[in-house]
């Protein structure tokens, strides 16, 4: 009898226990509903944060008003950042379109085939792939998919700017309420305010090294390329551009993937001045960025080996889409944070002992 109306007080106060777990998980759901739709948003305003508190931080030793200030650099990150690439998305989009068309216009004709009247010697190598792959068939399906990836680019012009809004919405208040936000989160967090700060200062390194070491670079590297392309007088060079700026995170192969076989095309093709010009400028110059322009801009910031960090890329890219460029690297140094933190509690309770 003892052990039945304990086993019952025990039922009694576990219950409610159990509701508020269950609620509290019912309210997370949601919570989560609401929020995924604006990752991207919330990840690309986290962003530019970061790169506007330079500008944010000299803006407010000299006005003090905050809400201006906050409202100011928000401008200037519209300006220098938002209008360019929206542009940028735009002109891809139209140079994909043009590829493509040429690409179809190529195969239906039948003048790709002249390359093999140009290059003999790989004749036999073509005739096989023909053989087993029909390039013909194959050629004709890619080239239709890209005006249609292109053309759900531009009907997703309108959510790409509600996105936008949401994004400088949420950075204006990222900027004029940081200290607050930070400071609210830290309460909530299990963990001294020492271990929060150094949570708060990893993840402000990490967001810094992607965006200054990763995006930065990688914009730069496929800058340079894409106005090489251009003055070779290749096509769709912003489109290639914006290519060699998505390889460029790729360890080891990076951005020769796409120069190195251009400058084959235009060594086939009858050019070999500027095949050399390319093969020289993608080796010395772009390929030397990434070992010049990072170090230069990490500093120490990233702390964590490269292969984990690719791997957070990539796998936050396949989870969350774009966001997952700054999502997955920032889930990354949560986790090597509290590991240290963990790492520290236990060295300090064994000296304790």
């Amino acid at each position: 009898m003892p052990q039945e109306k304990e086993a019952g007080w025990l039922a009694r106060e576990r219950t409610p226990a159990l509701v508020f777990a269950a609620l509290a998980a019912a309210v997370a759901y949601f919570c989560w509903l609401l929020v995924e739709p604006l990752l991207a948003p919330i990840a690309c305003a986290l962003a530019l944060a970061v790169v506007a508190l330079p500008a944010h931080a000299w803006l407010i030793r000299r006005l003090k008003y905050r809400s201006l200030v906050a409202a100011l650099a928000m401008l200037l990150v519209a300006i220098v950042v938002l209008v360019p690439a929206t542009y940028a998305v735009r002109q891809i989009s139209k140079e994909a379109v043009a590829a493509a068309t040429l690409v179809q216009a190529a195969v239906k004709d039948g003048r790709w085939h002249g390359f093999v009247d140009r290059n003999p010697r790989f004749s036999a190598g073509i005739d096989w792939l023909d053989g087993r792959l029909d390039l013909k068939e194959q050629l004709g399906k890619l080239s239709e998919h890209v005006p249609l990836a292109a053309q759900r680019i531009m009907s997703g012009s309108l959510r790409f700017a509600v996105g936008i809004g949401v994004a400088l919405f949420l950075l204006f208040f990222f900027l004029r309420d940081r200290e607050k936000m930070l400071r609210a989160i830290g309460r909530l967090l299990p963990l001294s305010a020492g271990e929060s700060a150094r949570m708060f200062t990893r993840v402000n390194d990490t967001v810094y090294a992607i965006i200054y070491g990763t995006v930065a670079v990688a914009l730069v590297q496929g800058t340079l390329g894409g106005l090489m392309f251009w003055w070779l007088d290749l096509h769709a060079p912003l489109l290639w551009g914006c290519a060699m700026a998505v390889m460029s995170i790729v360890p080891m192969i990076g951005t020769a993937i796409i120069w190195a076989p251009a400058a084959l095309y235009l060594l086939l093709q009858g050019d070999p001045d500027k095949a050399l010009i390319l093969a020289a400028w993608g080796f010395l110059v772009i390929g030397l960025i990434d070992n010049v322009l990072k170090p230069a801009l990490v500093k120490g910031r990233l702390h964590a080996h490269i292969v984990p960090v690719f791997v957070s890329i990539v796998g936050g890219l396949a989870a969350f889409g774009a966001a997952g460029v700054i999502i997955g690297p920032v889930i990354l140094s949560l986790a090597l944070a509290l590991i240290d933190i963990w790492r520290d509690r236990a060295t300090d309770a064994s000296h304790v002992n």
